[in-house]
């Protein structure tokens, strides 16, 4: 890159910079370089930075991400707003051994964050979205992108004893008339981790694992592993030990049918874990009503500890 793309790309490690990303398809903020406007070898070198940092199946989900907004803007004729690389990439420090680095990827349907430092890695907020779920023609046809989520949640209601899954019902409607005002949110509809909502205090909701049967806690488990999923092996196997310790301080809540096909809500909640899906409405596509085809998710790592903050006060406390 030239001087002055450098100078954009580049930022300190600990910039306000890291909390400005967005899912929707406008910017809001143009940090970094947008994507669709640079070379394709810079693309090319952006992108095997994203799948160097994350596992197989984790980049893999991440690449379906831009696929599929490259997919839906060809279906709607959108392509100059909705592509495979309408897209910001950000560097924050200098890549080092030891010192903390990071890089954000960041636009419609997918925002990623990946910070190492001293060999540990975090990968969080994460937002993951698909309108629609699958891409159904075309070179890149196949792959529906959250359908194994979507069937762990309805497995985990499965499993949960008839009163239990009562008390994680926290609305049995996705627009249900007990809901106090706001709790929709016109953008993120049922989410409270999206963007902009760092640091955010999400109160506790539905049933604690404690109170689970074993069946219904594996399940939750395998749930946050697919969350956690975009880590490589050593930190993924790291933070599930995290979340294990944590099991039975984490609390599940659910909104809406809990049948196979109903759409839903649901969020996983603990010290180390805050995780989110969602069906929505649809957006580009022809439809008023939700459908489950129209997904978003959301990864956070409460108290502070996003884009591996917690990491890097740390390294700096040591190393002035």
């Amino acid at each position: 890159m030239n001087d002055e793309g450098r100078a954009k790309l580049l930022h300190p490690v600990d910039a306000v910079e890291w909390q400005t990303w967005a899912n929707p398809e406008f910017l809001q903020f143009d940090t970094g370089l947008r994507l669709e406007f640079q070379p394709p070898d810079v693309r090319k070198k952006a992108l095997a930075l994203v799948e160097a940092s994350l596992s197989p199946d984790g980049f893999r989900l991440v690449h379906d991400m831009m696929l599929i907004n490259g997919f839906l803007g060809e279906v709607v004729g959108l392509e100059t707003i909705l592509n495979e690389f309408s897209y910001n990439f950000a560097l924050y420090g200098s890549p080092d051994a030891e010192a903390p680095w990071g890089w954000q990827l960041f636009g419609h349907h997918c925002a990623v964050h990946c910070l190492v430092v001293e060999g540990r890695m975090v990968v969080s907020p994460v937002f993951l979205g698909a309108e629609p779920n699958e891409i159904d023609e075309g070179p890149h046809a196949g792959r529906p992108v959250f359908t194994d989520r979507i069937r762990l949640g309805t497995d985990l209601m499965a499993a949960l004893p008839s009163d239990l899954r009562a008390a994680a019902t926290v609305y049995r409607r996705m627009v249900d008339p007990g809901m106090p005002p706001g709790r929709i949110h016109p953008g993120d509809e049922r989410h409270l981790a999206g963007a902009f909502q760092d640091n955010r205090v999400i109160p506790l909701e539905g049933i604690r694992a404690a109170d689970m049967p074993e069946q219904a806690r594996q399940i939750l488990l395998q749930i946050a592993e697919s969350f956690v999923s975009l880590l490589t092996d050593g930190p993924r196997a790291a933070r599930m030990r995290e979340i294990r310790d944590h099991l039975d301080a984490t609390w599940f809540s659910w909104i809406g049918g809990h049948e196979v096909g109903d759409v839903f809500y649901h969020r996983l909640q603990s010290p180390v874990l805050i995780a989110e899906l969602d069906h929505h409405c649809g957006v580009f596509l022809d439809y008023d009503t939700l459908q489950p085809f129209h997904i978003h998710t959301v990864l956070r790592t409460p108290h502070g500890n996003d884009y591996g903050r917690a990491h890097v006060r740390a390294w700096q406390a040591r190393n002035g």
